[in-house]
C-alpha cells in the first residue's frame, strides 16, 4: 500500500511571487514555478526547510502543534529537544528551563538529551559488533533519512537500524506515565522540535514512534520561557541529561558520544549529500560512522530555532562544561529498556523510486534517450527561469509530460525567431497573379 504523505513545510500562495530562489536551493528538486507561483512535489520534499531558509518573501513556513494541543490529555509529557537548551544564554540553568515547561502546563518532562545518551551507548554495541556494512549512517535525523531514501537509495542499508533519541526518549517517558496509573488515552507526549522534518516523522508515523502526540515549534515556547523568567524556579530530581546527549543539539556532538573511531560528521544538506556521492561510490570505506544532520551547524540551525545557530553553540559548549557528569544507565533499567525492545526502529527505511522515469525498464531506457536528446537543445544554463530548477530537471518534467520545451525562454525565443523569418519570408514572397513585368505590367507567368 502507497505510504499517506504528510508535509509541515507548506507554501503561503498569496506571499509567493515566483522568484525560483527555492528551487535553486531544493536539495531533491521538489518545487517547480508554475503559473508564477511555486509548486511542491509531495513526492520529492523531505521537509529539510531549505526553502524556508531561502524564501525572500517568507512564502513557505513550517506547520507544528499549538501550545493548547496539551490540554486534551490528562497528563501531558514535554520532550524538549537538546537544541531547546541551546536557545538560552547564561543564567538559564536546565532546572529553570524544565520548570518553565512544567510552569507552561505540562504534567512531566523527559529530556530527549536523556534518550540520545542512552541510545548512543547502544550505537556503540552495534559498531562493535561489525556486523552492517561500513560507514553506518546516523539515522537520528529525518530529512537526512528521507534524503537517504529518495537520492541515494543504494545507502538504505547503511542507515542504522536504530530508534531515534526522539523515540527513545518518546517510550521511556510514555512508559513512566502508565507505571503511575495513567492510560494510553489520558497520556500526551509532545515533542519541542527546533525543525519541521521531525514535526513531519511524527505525523508519518502514528504508533511507529511509540505514538508522539504532536510537535511544537521551539519559536512558540522560547518567548513564553523568557517571559517568565522572573519567576523560574531551578528545581532538580526531573533534570539527568549530561554532556553526552547535550552535545547532540550541534554536530559533531552525536560521535562524541560514541568510543573512538573513523567517523564523520556532516552538516548542512548539501554537503551531506557530497559525502553520500563518496560513500556511494566507495571512496569512504574507512569511515566506521557518519554522522549527517541536514541543518548548518546541526539541530541549532534548524528553521524553528530562534537563537543565532553560532551562539546556540556557545551556549551548548557552556552548558556541556557545566553538564560535564554523566549520570551511567543502571542495570535494572537496561533490563527494563531491553523488554520494552526501546531501541528497535519500527519503521523500515525504503528505497524509494520517485526519481525513476518508468517502471518498465525498456520504455524507461527510450526516456532516457529522449532527455539527453532534448538536453542537447537546451542552453545548459540551469539558469531556473523556466519553473525547473535545471535544464535535465527540465527535460525530465517533459519526458514525464509535466513541462514542454518552450517553458525554456531560450527555446522559445529561437522558436519565435524561426516562425518570424517564415512569416517574413512569406511576406516577400508575390503571389505570380500579383507579379509585374520589367515594363510594370501584371503578368501571368506562362502567357
Amino acid at each position: 500500500m502507497k505510504e499517506k504523505l504528510c508535509h509541515s513545510v507548506l507554501l503561503d500562495e498569496e506571499k509567493c511571487k515566483g522568484c525560483t530562489h527555492c528551487i535553486r536551493r531544493c536539495p531533491t528538486e521538489a518545487i517547480r514555478v508554475k503559473g508564477g507561483k511555486a509548486r511542491i512535489d509531495e513526492e520529492r520534499c523531505i521537509d529539510c526547510g531549505e526553502c524556508i531558509r531561502t524564501c525572500p518573501n517568507h512564502a513557505k513556513y513550517a506547520q507544528s502543534d499549538p501550545l493548547e494541543a496539551i490540554g486534551h490529555y490528562r497528563y501531558s509529557i514535554a520532550l524538549p529537544a537538546p537544541a531547546f537548551y541551546a536557545q538560552f544564554s547564561t543564567g538559564f540553568t536546565l532546572g529553570k528551563l524544565l520548570y518553565g515547561l512544567l510552569e507552561l502546563g505540562f504534567s512531566d518532562v523527559y529530556e530527549v538529551a536523556r534518550g540520545a545518551e542512552i541510545l548512543a551507548e547502544e550505537i556503540k554495541k552495534i559498531l562493535r559488533s561489525g556486523h552492517l556494512p561500513p560507514p553506518l549512517i546516523s539515522s537520528a535525523c529525518p530529512a537526512v533519512v528521507r534524503l537517504a531514501e529518495e537520492k541515494f537509495p543504494s545507502l538504505t542499508g547503511n542507515l542504522l537500524p536504530l530508534d531515534s533519541p526522539l523515540g527513545v526518549a518518546a517510550r521511556i517517558a510514555r512508559s513512566r506515565a502508565l507505571e503511575k496509573g495513567f492510560s494510553p488515552e489520558e497520556i500526551g507526549v509532545f515533542f519541542i522540535t527546533p525543525c519541521p522534518a521531525k514535526v513531519t516523522e511524527i505525523r508519518q508515523s502514528v504508533g511507529d514512534l511509540e505514538r508522539i502526540d504532536g510537535a511544537i515549534s521551539m519559536a512558540k515556547i522560547y518567548p513564553l520561557i523568557i517571559n517568565m523568567t522572573e519567576k523560574l524556579q531551578d528545581i532538580s530530581g526531573i533534570q539527568r541529561a549530561s554532556w553526552k546527549g547535550i552535545g547532540w543539539a550541534r554536530s559533531g556532538g552525536e560521535q562524541e558520544s560514541l568510543d573512538e573511531g573513523e567517523y564523520v560528521a556532516v552538516d548542512g544538506i548539501h554537503d551531506v549529500m557530497s559525502v553520500f556521492e563518496k560513500i556511494e561510490m566507495g571512496e569512504l570505506n574507512n569511515l566506521v560512522y557518519c554522522e549527517a544532520q541536514a541543518c548548518v551547524g546541526g539541530c541549532i540551525g534548524g528553521v524553528l530555532a530562534v537563537q543565532n545557530p553560532f551562539l546556540a553553540k556557545v551556549n551548548v559548549n557552556r552548558l556541556i562544561r557545566k553538564y560535564s557528569v554523566f549520570q551511567a544507565i543502571e542495570e535494572k533499567e537496561w533490563d527494563k529498556l531491553a523488554r520494552q525492545d526501546a531501541f528497535r526502529r519500527k519503521k523500515p527505511f525504503i528505497a524509494r523510486d520517485i526519481l525513476k522515469l518508468d517502471q518498465d525498464y525498456k520504455r524507461a531506457l527510450e526516456k532516457y534517450q529522449i532527455i539527453e536528446k532534448i538536453l542537447d537543445r537546451l542552453p545548459g544554463l540551469d539558469c531556473g527561469a523556466c519553473g525547473s530548477p535545471t535544464c535535465r530537471s527540465l527535460a525530465e518534467d517533459v519526458v514525464r509530460e509535466k513541462a514542454q520545451e518552450i517553458d525554456c525562454p531560450f527555446l522559445l525565443r529561437e522558436k519565435m525567431l524561426e516562425l518570424s523569418r517564415e512569416i517574413f519570408d512569406l511576406a516577400n514572397k508575390i503571389p505570380q497573379t500579383m507579379k509585374n513585368d520589367e515594363r510594370g505590367k501584371k503578368t501571368i507567368e506562362g502567357s
